[in-house]
């Protein structure tokens, strides 16, 4: 049963791909998106097996890495693992913008969505704002947004009325206090952050987040000819740098326990999983293309 509950959130500092193989649309290697929404999302098998291969090179102790992600190999099918995690799923998508260079964008189902698995269970934290009445063709942003001009807003090459709304300047100031990880450069981030959001309608948040992605083009050349090998030529779908994401994450107590295997509460299994990734500057490395310095993520747990 699960008891214990904290959500994990993830900012792209580069280009992430977490793909799905091969597509069937101009783009050779898509990116992995909810069937209904067509939202990016990552698999939780694979933040899983992310945050397992941090564990077995920070936690030396190897019953309790099994008592956390249950046995690898030998015995896997004794007893399952007490650290349960979900899909990584969108929550603020930054588009490029006329005025201040890009929009950190969200939308009313996106907030919706965040705020109904908040409350599922986890229920230390309080949220302090409420998702906005939606305003048709319009996009709210925050009451000092640098993004628009005379309430007009562009992003990409699509125009926007915009309308200053103070509960998007509390959803910006919760964002920034227990959201957003320390990403260096003092107080730039938090301040472009309260600056820079915008709740869009939900139409144009989806078309955003399935057309304004980073197309790479990847090639493999012949060494002797310096030309592109016969077939080498493809492209690559990415998550674009400062993408915010959450993951939810849950506990139960250890499945299985003995002399081997230390008694394990749900409390306990998160607080290691946390030791995972605490402190100023924490990554993981997620998706493809590891070696190209893609796909580096800056953690933070939430309360």
């Amino acid at each position: 049963m699960i008891t214990e509950t904290r959500m994990l959130y993830l900012y792209v500092e580069t280009p992430l791909h977490a793909g799905v193989g091969s597509g069937l649309s101009s783009i050779d290697l898509p990116i992995q998106r909810e069937r209904t929404t067509q939202y990016p999302m990552i698999q939780g098998s694979g933040i899983k097996g992310k945050l397992r291969a941090t564990a077995e090179d920070v936690i030396k102790d190897k019953s309790t890495t099994d008592i956390l992600f249950g046995p690898a190999t030998t015995g896997a099918d004794d007893y399952a693992g007490a650290l349960i995690a979900g899909d990584a799923r969108i929550l603020l998508f930054p588009v490029r913008s006329l005025n201040g260079v890009f929009a950190y964008t969200t939308s009313y189902d996106v907030l919706s969505r965040f705020k109904r698995d908040m409350e599922r269970g986890h229920t230390e934290q309080v949220l302090s704002w409420k998702v906005p009445d939606q305003v048709e063709d319009k996009a709210l942003v925050t009451t000092k947004s640098q993004v628009h001009t005379n309430n007009t807003m562009v992003l990409e090459e699509f125009s926007f009325d915009a309308q200053p709304d103070e509960q998007v300047d509390k959803i910006a100031d919760w964002i920034t206090k227990y959201v957003l990880p320390d990403l260096g450069a003092g107080d730039y981030w938090p301040n472009k952050l309260q600056n820079s959001l915008v709740i869009l309608p939900n139409d144009d948040f989806r078309d955003f987040a399935l057309y304004a992605t980073e197309i790479i083009t990847r090639v493999r050349l012949d060494r002797q000819r310096k030309t592109v090998e016969r077939g080498a030529l493809w492209t690559e779908e990415h998550l674009p740098s400062d993408t915010l994401l959450y993951v939810p994450i849950y506990a139960t107590d250890a499945r299985q326990n003995g002399k081997d295997r230390p008694k394990m509460t749900a409390a306990q299994v998160l607080e290691k999983a946390q030791s995972l990734g605490t402190g100023k500057g924490s990554y993981l490395q997620l998706g493809g293309d590891e070696t190209v310095g893609r796909g580096l993520v800056r953690i933070r747990w939430g309360s």
